[in-house]
């Protein structure tokens, strides 16, 4: 006797089925997950400088996600960024 299991659809394979996000009832764009001060506290863990994957990995989003969230936060002045050989390291603009 043969057991057939079903097969998987390609959506079933290949999409994961997430929460929905929530967007902003003004602008329309999705809300964030994370709050600039979660990026600011992870350069505080970090002892006030950090590369932008350890930043990620404390905060728990993608490397992309925080690389964006922090160039936000160096606009507004929250932050700065420096050039160490082939990386960018953060740390908390000091006035």
């Amino acid at each position: 006797m043969d057991c057939v299991l079903p097969v998987p659809t390609y959506r079933q394979v290949f999409f994961v089925e997430a929460m929905p996000r929530e967007r902003d009832g003004e602008s329309g764009k999705y809300t964030d997950s994370y709050s600039d001060e979660d990026f600011v506290d992870a350069i505080k863990h970090e002892g006030g400088i950090a590369g932008t994957g350890a930043i990620a990995d404390f905060v728990g989003c993608s490397h992309r996600q925080a690389l964006n969230r922090l160039y936000d936060l160096e606009e507004q002045n929250e932050i700065t960024s420096k050039d160490v050989g082939r990386s960018l390291v953060w740390q908390i603009d000091s006035e």
